[in-house]
């Protein structure tokens, strides 16, 4: 009995993976297709392999360029993210002040908001600031998570205060105390909040389309959509469409790769401290 619904399991499993994974194993099908075979819902292999789509768009469109920009914004947001998500957790969990958890329940009640609502105040702010089409304003407009907050200072709550008050007897400040003893616990946390982060950050497609208007800072997202679609620079050729969002993947692919078991560490709770 039990190994039959272990069989029922795996299977189930199996083909939640499958319709997940489908779209996905479509997108990079239609990348080696002619533009014809793309559209057609019947044909799900091409009968020839035309790799021309993904050299053509790796060598005669700005898409590369694109995927330099979202890499750099999003790797640098990313870092100030960690680095503000960690040290607000931090004081939310291990210092004492008064409004604490007041302050923290204000900080968490900001996330009830449709990010929506923000791009007008942040809009006006960065116009201010003549942040407007600029690195620096998409940067420091996402430079702060407040998932990132809440994942971490749940992750800090399971931490030993007693270690905590005994590295602030033998002098440690609290600097050397997150980055020296809390982060290297908790590292799968700091590690599953980075990724989210920045996949968040490199697909983010409305803000930066808000706030950017020349081409030479646009986003992978934007990008794909101006040159691709609105532009008509392929018209519907669907098939180079597909070959330049296979290509934009690719960065993820590769990160995912490396970092899942820490992900999948962080995302199922297990921060790697021990009562």
């Amino acid at each position: 009995m039990k190994k039959s619904l272990q069989i029922i399991k795996y299977l189930v499993l199996t083909a939640v993976s499958m319709i997940m994974i489908f779209p996905l194993f479509w997108m990079i099908l239609g990348s080696m297709k002619t533009s014809k075979e793309a559209m057609n819902p019947e044909m799900i292999f091409p009968d020839i392999i035309h790799l021309e789509n993904v050299i053509e768009v790796v060598t005669d469109s700005p898409l590369p360029k694109y995927i330099g920009n979202s890499l750099f914004v999003a790797i640098i947001a990313t870092l100030i993210q960690v680095v503000t998500g960690a040290m607000l957790a931090y004081a939310f969990s291990f210092m004492e002040f008064r409004g604490r958890n007041i302050l923290f329940g204000i900080v968490m009640a900001t996330y009830m908001l449709p990010s929506c609502a923000t791009y007008i105040p942040a809009f006006v702010i960065l116009a201010k600031m003549n942040a407007l089409d600029t690195r620096t304003g998409l940067i420091i407009s996402q430079c702060v998570s407040i998932f990132g907050i809440f994942l971490l200072r749940t992750a800090f709550l399971q931490f030993p205060k007693e270690l905590i008050e005994a590295a602030s007897l033998d002098g440690a400040s609290d600097w050397k105390i997150l980055w020296k003893i809390v982060m290297p616990v908790t590292r799968s946390s700091f590690i599953t909040f980075g990724l989210m982060s920045f996949i968040s950050l490199y697909n983010n497609y409305m803000w930066p389309s808000l706030i950017t208007k020349k081409s030479d800072l646009y986003q992978v997202a934007q990008g794909l959509r101006s040159f691709f679609v609105e532009d008509g620079a392929y018209g519907t050729d669907w098939a180079k469409v597909m070959a330049g969002s296979s290509v934009i993947i690719i960065p993820l692919l590769i990160l995912f790769a490396f970092t899942q078991k820490w992900f999948i560490s962080g995302l199922s709770g297990d921060s790697g401290v021990k009562g």
